[in-house]
């Protein structure tokens, strides 16, 4: 049972669109008026109209018009889905330093999306907007140096640019930070702080960090060692379809630790663990197969079918 995660991060689309309406006083009227009425249009989720009024400002050299009409060209809203389109504007609103655009353009270099791949690239304009405190390309820019893409591989780099984020409150930043101290990669090894930063990701909802944050409750590391604790957060990242959290709370069922112990709930866990290719989960079940009966089997795969994912609400 062991844990690790290192994702890289793009600009959430809502956030930045929404943002339009904070800054627009240095705009003439009709400008503003034009981008107030793209922004309303996109939420109704009129994009075809959003996309045309943005296209307008755009033209006019406004660099969150241009930045919300490449997201747009990326994600297919309103306009056919041409990614070649979105490099276009993402690189008109980023040389001007709008640091949405500045971070997205790196990752379109960072996945060769529009434009050919180059990490130097991408690693240029994550720096960019990491520097104006944009916590997505902080986190790329840490994601970039924690594997010595387009820049030499430096931990603490990785983990300064993580801290950054995190403290920002990005919860897949702190939980990669969590990583950092769990592992003592570019900072101290010190499991008190990866719980700190494993913690402050999960009540967030992050199922990754759940599962890390049940897995040092697991074996009591940072932590007082306690069963119900550990099976408390294997089951909320269980529960939002997170396989290693899955595995994990089988284990807890079959061995009765922090639950009561239960084999059909084992098995049912393993299962959905195993049909997302985890293999330790696969190993398992051959282990509870000659432990378990038909019947017990039977009610295990019927739950498993009928099992849903939840996405967890975060208040």
């Amino acid at each position: 049972m062991i844990i690790n995660t290192h994702r890289i991060l793009t600009a959430p689309i809502l956030t930045v669109i929404l943002s339009l309406s904070l800054s627009f006083n240095v705009l003439a009227d009709s400008v503003q008026d034009t981008l107030d009425a793209a922004t309303k249009a996109y939420k109704k989720k009129e994009y075809k109209t959003a996309f045309d009024l943005f296209q307008i400002t755009a033209n006019t050299g406004n660099a969150r018009a241009q930045f919300n009409l490449g997201l747009m060209y990326e994600l297919g809203q309103g306009v056919q889905k041409n990614v070649t389109q979105a490099v276009v504007w993402y690189r008109k609103a980023a040389e001007q330093g709008q640091a949405g655009a500045q971070n997205n353009l790196g990752l379109m270099y960072a996945q060769g999306l529009g434009v050919q791949k180059n990490d130097t690239q991408a690693v240029a304009w994550y720096r960019k907007a990491a520097e104006q405190e944009f916590t997505g390309a902080q986190a790329n820019l840490g994601f970039m140096y924690y594997q010595g893409r387009g820049v030499q591989q430096d931990d603490t780099q990785a983990a300064n640019w993580y801290r950054k984020a995190a403290e920002q409150g990005q919860a897949d930043t702190q939980n990669n930070l969590g990583f950092m101290y769990y592992q003592g990669r570019g900072v101290k090894q010190d499991d008190t702080q990866a719980v700190n930063w494993f913690r402050k990701a999960a009540e967030q909802g992050d199922a990754n960090a759940q599962s890390s944050l049940g897995f040092m409750y697991d074996k009591g590391r940072g932590v007082q060692q306690d069963g119900a604790q550990a099976v408390t957060w294997y089951r909320k990242a269980a529960e939002q379809g997170f396989a290693r959290a899955q595995n994990n709370l089988g284990f807890m069922y079959y061995q009765g630790r922090g639950v009561k112990q239960d084999n059909v709930q084992a098995h049912m866990w393993w299962t959905l663990s195993a049909a997302q290719g985890y293999e330790d989960a696969k190993k398992d079940l051959a282990i509870l197969a000659k432990g378990i009966t038909a019947k017990q089997r039977e009610e295990a795969q019927r739950l498993a079918r009928e099992w849903k994912p939840k996405k967890e609400v975060t208040h």
